[in-house]
């Protein structure tokens, strides 16, 4: 299933299950300052600041979910931008750059038009600090392994800074990671469909799903899982890498 094709599905109903998190944006704020923000592979318009001037995101349906008022948004891909160089003091990429099809390519457009970048992405390297991947789709983990560019190394290509971006227990943005402490939600197929992983993964994860609900009856989940349930923020290996 190609970028847009997912896009396309998880959009329907992309601006329900993925509210912005207020700590999360507020993090991601600091790391984005002062200056003009072109938002790039923007979705239905999450932590977009004030700033922004333009989004780019290659599907059309995620564009109609982004609310009345947010910034103009252009039909394009991260790898061919429509704009101009030094255009934007800021270029945003929230959890978008594992869905890029050239992603040496898109971060050469993304230095071309802004002076600095802001990226939020995953650690895939961290992946068995979350139950779900690591106890029921392991197979998640070996397709994101090809996808996600490890953080070191993006880090020195840009000449970055790293930031741990702790998940809080009761996050509003409902990514993979985020129902960490509420197992029950990835039960429930209106939340996943809002996460690419299952997107991609389709009827495989039933087989998955089956075992964790059967864990969740049977206690076997909270045995194994006791050290976090009662922990406020967990770190599952999201990151901001910012450049100077």
């Amino acid at each position: 299933m190609s970028l847009v094709e997912v896009y396309d599905t998880l959009g329907q109903s992309y601006s329900v299950t993925r509210r912005p998190d207020p700590r999360i944006a507020a993090q991601l704020g600091r790391a984005i300052g002062a200056g003009s923000v072109i938002n790039v592979g923007a979705g239905a318009g999450s932590y977009e600041p004030a700033t922004t001037r333009l989004a780019i995101e290659p599907s059309s349906v995620m564009i109609a979910q982004r609310p009345e008022g947010a910034a103009p948004c252009l039909q394009a891909n991260a790898e061919a931008l429509p704009v101009d160089d030094n255009a934007y003091d800021v270029a945003l990429a929230v959890l978008t750059i594992h869905h890029w099809a050239d992603l040496e390519r898109g971060l050469r457009e993304l230095e071309r038009v802004a002076r600095r970048i802001v990226i939020l992405t995953w650690d895939v390297a961290l992946a068995d600090r979350f139950w779900l991947f690591r106890d029921y789709l392991p197979e998640s983990v070996a397709y994101d392994q090809a996808r996600f560019a490890p953080i070191e190394a993006l880090a020195d290509r840009l000449h970055a800074r790293v930031e741990i971006v702790p998940v809080p227990h009761d996050c509003t943005d409902g990514f993979a990671g985020a129902y960490w402490r509420r197992p029950h939600a990835y039960l429930d197929a209106g939340v996943r469909a809002g996460m690419s992983n299952f997107a991609h993964l389709g009827d495989d994860v039933l087989p998955a799903l089956a075992r964790l609900e059967g864990d969740l009856a049977s206690g076997a989940w909270h045995e194994r899982n006791r050290a976090i349930v009662d922990l406020e923020e967990l770190d599952l290996g999201y990151r901001i890498i910012a450049s100077s």
